[in-house]
C-alpha cells in the first residue's frame, strides 16, 4: 500500500515543480515583453527628434573641431548614425524600467529583511548609472577631444566620421556608467558572503591598482580617460564600503 502512496506523492511533487517552472517561464516572458515594450516605446518617442539629440551628443567633440562639424563617409552613414544613438539612448533612458521588472521578478524569492535591503539599491544603482552617463559626457568627453584636437599635427586635417564618434561616445558612456556601480558592486559581494568589509578595507592597495588597468583595458589608449575612469572607480569603492557597512547586519566582520 506504500508503493502506490509514494508514487502519488512524487507524481504531485513532480507536477506541483512543473508547474511552477512554467508559471515562472510565463512571468520572465511577460516582464521581458515590457521591458522591449518601453525600451521599443521610447525609441519611437525620440526618433522623430533623432537630429537635435545628435547635436547634443556630438557637442562635446564639435566644440572643439576647427571646423565645428564631423562627416559621414558612408553613404548610409547618417541614418546609420542617429539610429543607433536613438536605441542606445533609449536603452538607457529606459534603464530604470529593465531594473525594476528585475527586481520584480526575483522579489519573490527574497526574505522580507532582503526585500528591504533591495530596493534601495535598486534606487542607488540607477542613480549611480545616470551619474557615470554624466560624468562621462560633462567631464570626461570635453577633456578627451580637447587632448585629441590639441595632439593633432597642424599638417593633418582632423575630421571624425559620425559612425565611429557614436560608437566611441556609446562604448564611454556604458563603461563609466557601469563603472558607477562599483558601490552596488561591493554592497552585493558583502551582502551574499563572498568578503567581508574587513577584507574590503585590507585589499585597497590592490583596488587601486586594479582600478588603473581596468581604465588602461577599457578606454582608448589615451592617459586621460584611463586616469578619469581610475581614480572615480576607487573612490566608489570606498563609497562601497561604507555602504557596506551601513546594510549590513550584524557585528563588524
Amino acid at each position: 500500500m506504500s508503493e502506490p502512496s509514494s508514487k502519488q506523492e512524487d507524481d504531485q511533487e513532480e507536477g506541483l515543480a512543473e508547474g511552477t517552472l512554467m508559471s515562472h517561464l510565463m512571468e520572465l516572458r511577460n516582464r521581458l515583453f515590457i521591458v522591449f515594450g518601453s525600451v521599443f516605446g521610447v525609441f519611437l518617442l525620440l526618433f522623430p527628434f533623432s537630429k537635435p539629440i545628435f547635436n547634443i551628443a556630438s557637442e562635446p567633440l564639435r566644440s572643439v573641431l576647427p571646423g565645428g562639424q564631423l562627416i559621414a563617409t558612408g553613404t548610409a552613414s547618417p541614418v546609420i548614425a542617429t539610429l543607433k544613438l536613438s536605441f542606445y539612448l533609449s536603452l538607457m533612458l529606459a534603464m530604470p524600467i529593465v531594473l525594476y521588472q528585475l527586481w520584480a521578478f526575483v522579489a519573490p524569492g527574497l526574505y522580507k529583511k532582503e526585500k528591504r535591503f533591495a530596493f534601495p539599491l535598486l534606487a542607488t544603482s540607477i542613480v549611480l548609472f545616470y551619474c557615470g552617463l554624466a560624468f562621462a559626457y560633462f567631464v570626461v568627453f570635453p577633456m578627451i577631444f580637447r587632448f585629441v584636437v590639441a595632439f593633432t599635427p597642424e599638417s593633418v586635417s582632423y575630421m571624425p566620421d559620425i559612425t565611429d564618434y557614436i560608437g566611441f561616445v556609446m562604448m564611454l558612456v556604458l563603461v563609466f556608467g557601469l563603472a558607477f556601480e562599483t558601490p552596488v558592486a561591493t554592497v552585493l559581494l558583502v551582502w551574499t558572503g563572498l568578503t567581508t568589509v574587513k577584507k574590503l578595507a585590507t585589499a585597497r592597495p590592490y583596488v587601486f591598482l586594479g582600478s588603473f588597468v581596468v581604465g588602461m583595458l577599457l578606454t582608448p589608449p589615451d592617459v586621460i580617460s584611463q586616469i578619469m575612469l581610475a581614480i572615480p572607480v576607487y573612490l566608489l569603492y570606498e563609497v562601497g564600503i561604507i555602504m557596506a557597512k551601513l546594510f549590513r547586519s550584524g557585528p563588524v566582520k
